[in-house]
């Protein structure tokens, strides 16, 4: 059975932008390999064997990002019913004031630092299906708190 990958548009247009740069850099590590390949005995070739390595991460990325494209369903605007779903732009306030904005998206595009959590991360488990002025305890593995939803988009 086929995975399905959830992705916004714009995590589709970013996985699809690495795939042309992946793809363009094909004719660069070919280059490398043909000018490594003239120094001589392979086996004792350091040139050589660095291009390999990057040329296989190179494919096996490429294989990776096609495959994701292949199987992906798009992540539509989350409907207005108050509730937060995959997609959804949160706003929380923690009760010392403090205030975060996280977009629940796929486990593919999550990016923590970035404000993109995973429906799978403690974060996304604890926010899905909660309505604003929701009361929401979020626990993970270093703290436990306690947000307030403000608003959700």
């Amino acid at each position: 059975m086929k995975k399905q990958y959830r992705l916004t548009k714009q995590g589709i247009d970013e996985l699809k932008t690495e795939l042309d740069q992946l793809t363009a850099q094909r004719s660069v590590i070919a280059e490398r390999l043909k000018t490594a390949r003239e120094y001589g005995d392979l086996n004792e070739n350091a040139e050589y064997a660095a291009a390999r390595q990057e040329q296989e991460r190179n494919e096996q990325r490429i294989s990776e990002i096609e495959y994701i494209l292949r199987n992906v369903e798009l992540i539509k605007t989350p409907r207005t019913d108050g509730k937060i779903r995959l997609g959804s732009l949160v706003n929380l306030k923690g009760n010392r004031g403090n205030t975060q904005i996280f977009q629940v998206v796929g486990t593919v595009e999550a990016d923590p630092l970035n404000g993109k959590i995973s429906d799978e991360s403690p974060i996304g488990k604890a926010l899905l299906g909660k309505t604003e002025g929701d009361k929401v305890e979020i626990i993970t593995p270093s703290d436990t708190a306690t947000y307030t939803i403000i608003s959700i988009k």
